[in-house]
């Protein structure tokens, strides 16, 4: 039971209509087809989550978040591969029992770092912990050593390219430019077909209300208010005597986990993953769906990257030369404009105007004078 003193008010609109949103209107209202694609979009979700922890309330700006999507998705192809790599499928390699990239690259066994990954068990546990130590290492050499703001944005970003051209590069390793591709099954279960996408589309939507109610916590908890102390007077945090750079490293950690489980549930989703997921581009449009939706609310960030990617997906179908500029064109106008995102514009105009309704309701005169609750009237 979801009480009054973990979400308020207009959190809780938010959560009952996104609820309807997912789980009601838009099973019935779509076919298969844009169902996925929603299905798509809602895995983007959980990198804006992360963010809205990481940059909204603990003020560190990431420009690399596509680096955790990608390894959460890797480590999830990496076992779908193999599964999809049995002898019996690939009896007319040159070396049976591999994934074919490693078969057209000359490889004739299967690398040590990819045998863990035939562990279903390991392999979600690789989703969890791979981006979880990275993000430490990154964050233990950065925070300890008080790099951040800019400084921190690009670095990361730099880890994005880096990551790129280490996976493109390696080809016989990871798939190189193409990716992992050609993922049929989980378990034997062919998520290709329409009842699957079906089944997958729901237990996203699933793991993405865990996810919020999760971030949602950790934002209440004492946590969470040293977070945005520290955004708004780091030192002043230090000389209370809190470590600021392990709250960032947790924070930084935190929103690493967020977006590799967003990367998993993609590659089940959509069946590959690609080194097109992990660089700068799609890092950058990842914090534009934070931006959007108001950087500072869980709620707006999954609004927005909802609506973002649904403008994109509606640009690119009807103006296919100009939907960048169209992209490029929302984002700007919702930093000039609304610097608070979607989330900002329900606080400032939508709120107020439910809250005056409510409230000449309960005031309005009633048996001689009086309000409903018996007081006099004003």
């Amino acid at each position: 039971m979801i009480n009054s003193r973990f979400f308020n008010r207009s959190e809780l609109i938010g959560f009952v209509s996104l609820l309807l949103l997912l789980v009601v209107i838009l099973p019935l209202a779509l076919d298969i087809f844009r169902l996925n694609l929603v299905a798509k979009y809602l895995t983007y979700s959980f990198v804006a989550i992360g963010l809205v922890l990481c940059w909204g309330y603990g003020g560190i700006l990431s420009l690399g978040q596509g680096v955790f999507f990608g390894l959460g998705g890797y480590c999830m192809a990496m076992f779908l591969k193999l599964e999809a790599s049995s002898v019996a499928n690939t009896k007319i390699q040159s070396t049976p029992g591999i994934p074919d990239f490693m078969d057209w690259n000359q490889l004739t066994q299967l690398p040590f770092f990819w045998k863990p990954f035939q562990s279903f068990p390991f392999a979600l546990a690789a989703i969890i912990l791979v981006p979880a130590v990275f993000a430490f290492i990154i964050g233990a050499a950065m925070f300890k050593r008080r790099v951040g703001g800019v400084y921190f944005a690009i670095i990361t970003q730099a880890i994005a390219a880096i990551m790129t051209i280490l996976i493109v590069g390696q080809q016989g390793y990871t798939g190189g430019i193409n990716g992992i591709t050609d993922l049929r099954t989980l378990h034997g279960w062919d998520i290709r077909t329409d009842h699957a996408k079906y089944i997958l589309y729901f237990v996203e939507v699933l793991f993405l209300f865990a996810a919020i109610l999760v971030a949602q916590f950790i934002r209440l908890t004492k946590l969470g208010r040293i977070l945005v102390a520290m955004r708004e007077q780091e030192d002043r945090v230090r000389f209370s005597g809190y470590s600021v750079a392990n709250f960032k490293i947790f924070a930084f950690c935190a929103a690493a986990v967020f977006a590799a489980v967003g990367g998993a549930l993609f590659t089940l989703e959509v069946g590959f993953m690609s080194p097109s997921f992990v660089g700068i581009v799609p890092s950058i449009e990842m914090v534009i769906y934070t931006a959007v939706g108001g950087r500072l609310s869980i709620f707006g960030a999954v609004y927005g990257t909802i609506l973002v990617n649904f403008a994109k997906t509606s640009l690119s179908e009807t103006f296919p030369q100009l939907w960048l500029f169209g992209l490029g064109a929302l984002f700007i106008a919702v930093v000039l404009a609304f610097p608070n995102g979607l989330a900002g514009i329900w606080g400032d105009y939508v709120q107020p105007r439910i809250d005056r309704l409510l409230a000449s309701r309960t005031k309005k005169p009633s048996n001689g004078g009086l309000v409903a609750d018996g007081a006099p009237a004003e």
